[in-house]
């Protein structure tokens, strides 16, 4: 009966992870260049005693272990604002920006001028370009953004976006504000940036409303084998404090 309510504590756990990870992602239905997290689960079997003397073997004790939370990198769709300060990315890249804490990663392109003309993110974080951050005049109008991220106004050209890909995006890790950190950098090169574009959360909220009653139905299932688990040992022990009375 322990082993029975072990097993069921240890779903119960997996299943509280999982339900954090959806509510995250039902959240950020509405932020921009947000990406989903999947989370991943893997038996874990238990080592059990052995003897030749025993009538028969264990049986094996199948455990549910948290194993990993993925990163959904599926494009999100593609909005049309007008703003040219807005940008979009068709591809797996991401913009670069400076932080306090270092560079950082983001997909979230609704970039805006700080008062002293440098383009940032929607957190005052500097976006970066292939020279630094990118600075803009008082002065200056008709800002243009093009397809390989080179920007230019009434000044002439102002350089180029900071746009990076990662052979292995799962290495990266999810920080607030709709950052990343971490992975291995490399000049983005199947990314293209769509000015006048936002791309919108990739997290289907009608799926991940789905997957949160499947959650609290199988956290309700858990919780009451546990419940029942309790009840026969409380009858064991009842029974065996009857028979020795």
């Amino acid at each position: 009966m322990e082993n029975a309510q072990l097993i069921s504590l240890s779903r119960q756990i997996a299943l509280q992870r999982q339900m954090d990870v959806v509510a995250n992602n039902m959240a950020n239905i509405n932020t921009t260049g947000f990406k989903g997290e999947q989370i991943l689960f893997e038996e874990y079997v238990m080592p059990v005693a052995r003897d030749q003397d025993f009538p028969s073997l264990d049986q094996p004790l199948s455990y549910v272990q948290d194993w990993a939370t993925m990163h959904d990198l599926a494009g999100g769709a593609m909005v049309q604002t007008g703003s040219e300060l807005d940008v979009g990315l068709n591809g797996d890249g991401f913009f670069a920006v400076q932080t306090p804490g270092g560079e950082r990663w983001t997909r979230a392109g609704t970039f805006q001028l700080s008062a002293n003309g440098t383009l940032v993110d929607a957190n005052g974080n500097p976006v970066l370009g292939t020279g630094g951050p990118i600075q803009f005049g008082p002065e200056e109008t008709g800002i243009l953004i093009a397809a390989d991220g080179s920007i230019s106004s009434s000044a002439g050209p102002k350089g180029r976006l900071r746009l990076v890909e990662f052979a292995n995006a799962q290495e990266l890790v999810r920080e607030g504000n709709n950052l990343f950190s971490g992975g291995t950098p490399v000049a983005a090169t199947k990314t293209r940036a769509m000015q006048g574009f936002i791309e919108k959360s990739n997290v289907s909220g009608v799926s991940e409303m789905a997957e949160m009653i499947r959650v609290t139905r199988a956290y309700e299932t858990a919780a009451s084998l546990a419940t029942k688990q309790d009840d026969l040992r409380r009858s064991a022990i009842q029974r065996l404090g009857d028979a020795n009375a």
